[in-house]
């Protein structure tokens, strides 16, 4: 029977449900115990991510930190010292007056520093005292004069109205015949150094025309002036005798001293401040290290290159090893070298062909002012290192800083770094604003296009609806004519 045959089958599936649910139940065990056993591998590693990555985060966060503690602590004596010169803006004038006068010092190698200006001032004292005391008066009555012109104070507290006393200063000592501790030489030095900032001033004017700084054009005037005034010749204030060369110097390369020749590297360096010795010079490269590693590199190889420079010109060795070659080169370099330029390899090699052109120019000048009794002073340097502002070039690797952004090295190449990144924003932004207004021309050029055809659909639907209607009149007409004369009340009206 049917029905029996139902109630065998279900009960054949009663019989067997166990069955099944008993091997579900093994299945499902065997797999909840295996389960762990392959997932740990799987879960572990993400669980010793998860434990690691915060370690390492802990680890960058306390490297930031400590470089960060590392740069902030370093920042208070190297660079410009600007938070000692914001905490010496509330002490009283002498003290701010002493920073302003070891900042001038440190100004005639392009460093706004008074721990570089303080460090000078030692390798001063080591080279000569007398020429020491000259320096410091002369940084001191040119930056006194300034304040009495009511000069710039930001620039007074920079040093900029000191660094042409000091030379001033220095070299009236250097080229006097009068001997050290001749007093009444401080007379013309305090004179001449306090005219220095009318000179600057002057000068600013003319070439801020053009954003050039001054440089050492008014040491340069202001000396060959005191030189020309008085002579070898004078009863009061003599100078050195200069002469033009007039024989063959004796040049034997077998002769020639490589260690005085490697250490008129650091004596060109010393020579800037007119001091020709080499512990000097070295004094000085410390000093320029502390403010700004890459002025103290392009100094070195400022001098290095004046030495080439002389041997390639066959210079008398004796020159060359007081560093009368080198001195030139080295503000050339550092000028050139990431001071007012931002320091890009270009920039680099630009300088260094700056510092050979120096010497060149510096060998020129030196035979032509021999023949008036004068020295070469800084003229060499003024005169390439405005010739090298000046020129124009089409590659952006070659950045002119403006003359008001201009600090030391470092700090200009952040400048330079973050007004690429500004050009490099503001130009994606002009792409994408572009590509918008592409997008939008086009989108509106699609609705335009729609429109149109919208349109030319419209007018194709009123052109075919309104040709059936004509052909439907036409057929009306002459059915009613033609059924007319059928009317049945026509037909008795005409009756």
């Amino acid at each position: 029977m049917p029905g029996s045959h139902h109630t065998k089958d279900i009960q054949k599936n009663i019989n067997c449900c166990p069955s099944v649910a008993l091997t579900t139940n093994t299945s499902t065990t065997t797999l909840a115990e295996q389960q762990p056993l392959m997932a740990q591998p799987d879960v572990q590693p993400e669980h010793d991510k998860k434990e690691k990555d915060p370690q390492q985060s802990a680890r960058s966060a306390a490297l930031q930190r400590a470089r960060a503690r590392f740069l902030k602590g370093v920042s208070y004596f190297s660079g410009d010292m600007e938070v000692f010169g914001k905490w010496m803006e509330r002490q009283f004038f002498l003290l701010q007056l002493l920073d302003w006068v070891l900042r001038g010092a440190a100004q005639v190698m392009f460093v706004n520093n008074p721990l570089s200006g303080l460090i000078i001032f030692a390798g001063l004292i080591l080279q000569n005292y007398w020429w020491a005391l000259n320096g410091f008066v002369g940084t001191l009555f040119a930056t006194i004069s300034a304040l009495i012109l009511q000069q710039s104070r930001g620039a007074i507290a920079a040093g900029l109205y000191g660094y042409n006393g000091i030379l001033v200063g220095l070299l009236m000592a250097v080229f006097s015949n009068g001997g050290d501790w001749y007093w009444w030489l401080l007379l013309p030095n305090i004179f001449m150094s306090m005219m220095c900032p009318i000179v600057s001033s002057a000068l600013a004017s003319i070439n801020s025309r053009w954003d050039l700084p001054v440089f050492t054009l008014p040491f340069n005037i202001l000396v060959c002036l005191h030189m020309v005034a008085t002579g070898h010749y004078n009863h009061h204030f003599p100078q050195v005798l200069i002469q033009p060369r007039s024989e063959l110097p004796n040049i034997t390369w077998a002769e020639i001293d490589v260690a005085k020749l490697f250490m008129s590297v650091p004596v060109g360096i010393g020579q800037v401040y007119g001091c020709d010795n080499p512990w000097t010079g070295g004094i000085f490269i410390i000093s320029l290290f502390i403010s700004s590693p890459i002025t103290c590199i392009h100094a070195v190889l400022g001098s290095a290159v004046g030495m080439v420079s002389g041997l390639a010109l066959a210079a008398p060795f004796g020159d060359i090893y007081f560093g009368l070659w080198g001195y030139n080169c080295v503000l050339a370099c550092i000028a050139i070298g990431g001071m007012f330029y931002a320091l890009t390899w270009q920039v680099h090699l630009l300088a260094i062909t700056c510092a050979f052109f120096c010497a060149y120019l510096g060998s020129a000048i030196a035979n032509i002012m021999s023949t008036f009794g004068l020295p070469a002073c800084t003229w060499p340097f003024c005169l390439s290192a405005l010739t090298f502002l000046l020129i124009t070039t089409g590659t952006n690797r070659i950045f002119k800083l403006p003359l008001a952004k201009v600090t030391y090295p470092e700090k200009n190449l952040r400048f330079f770094w973050k007004l690429k990144k500004q050009e490099k924003m503001e130009a994606e932004r002009k792409e994408k604003e572009d590509q918008q207004r592409a997008i939008e021309d086009v989108q509106i050029q699609n609705e335009k296009e729609q429109l149109r055809l919208e349109l030319e659909r419209m007018e194709e639907g009123k052109i075919t609806s309104e040709q059936p209607e004509e052909h439907v009149d036409v057929p009306q007409d002459t059915e009613e004519e033609e059924t007319r004369p059928n009317n049945p009340t026509d037909v008795t009206v005409t009756d």
